[in-house]
């Protein structure tokens, strides 16, 4: 039955869910790469779609901003409708000098300065780390593509407008990659629901250049992107 967030139906949600940030990314990859995608819940306009890829069911849902956000959506598509893969498919702002507008990264695991996961552990450190499967799929549907990815860890971070402007050099000097909002909640959320998730990214911006996307970009031109996640869960699914 419909939950307080979603307005789908039993059935309507695929067990395999991509979910961008966007309600309007959801949109643009069901009618560009999905078939035969229907609208399935329009709850506060976080648009959620379902359709096929090479005849696996796919759905995708807009999970809005930040960890709470795609937490609630992420927990009701679990435990309401039975989702057990979930991909968050976004963008994030680049922090190393060698990565670049448009690069795709494939988030190994993601450190993060909400204290959510530590919540779940008791006040102790927890390993946000994504299900192995998904990324060494992702990996090699990467390769047969020609995609160029990078592999490694992300920084979710509760702040869009952070006020410690020391950080991305402290985050640089730790190897993390880029920052996002979601990838360490998503991950925690796994593992507290034991089904497999991760996160992949297109570099919307570099924060450290100054450099970034239209608004428009960030919509339509993650084609590397969705285009391998596609690939990485449907090759093998029955």
């Amino acid at each position: 039955m419909p939950t307080p967030h979603l307005s789908a139906e039993p059935g309507d949600f695929a067990p395999i869910v991509l979910m961008p940030g966007d309600p309007l990314r959801a949109k643009f990859i069901a009618d560009n790469y999905l078939d035969d995608a229907r609208l399935v819940t329009d709850v506060r306009n976080m648009l959620g779609f379902t359709g096929t890829v090479n005849g696996v069911p796919i759905s995708v849902q807009g999970s809005g901003m930040g960890i709470p956000s795609i937490s609630i959506y992420a927990t009701e598509l679990i435990r309401e409708y039975g989702v057990t893969t979930i991909v968050r498919v976004g963008s994030c702002g680049a922090i190393k000098d060698d990565i670049n507008l448009g690069d795709v990264l494939l988030a190994v695991s993601a450190g993060t300065d909400s204290t959510v996961n530590r919540s779940r552990l008791g006040g102790r450190d927890f390993a946000a780390t994504a299900d192995f499967g998904l990324l060494t799929a992702a990996a090699a549907a990467a390769e047969r593509r020609g995609v160029d990815v990078k592999a490694g860890r992300l920084f979710t971070s509760d702040f869009f407008y952070g006020p410690d402007e020391g950080l991305f050099d402290l985050l640089d000097r730790y190897g993390f990659l880029a920052v996002e909002m979601e990838a360490a909640g998503l991950y925690g959320l796994a593992a507290e629901e034991g089904i497999a998730a991760l996160a992949v990214c297109t570099v919307s911006d570099h924060i450290k250049r100054e450099e970034a996307m239209t608004a428009e970009d960030r919509q339509t031109t993650f084609d590397d992107m969705i285009g391998l996640v596609l690939e990485a869960v449907t090759t093998g699914a029955s």
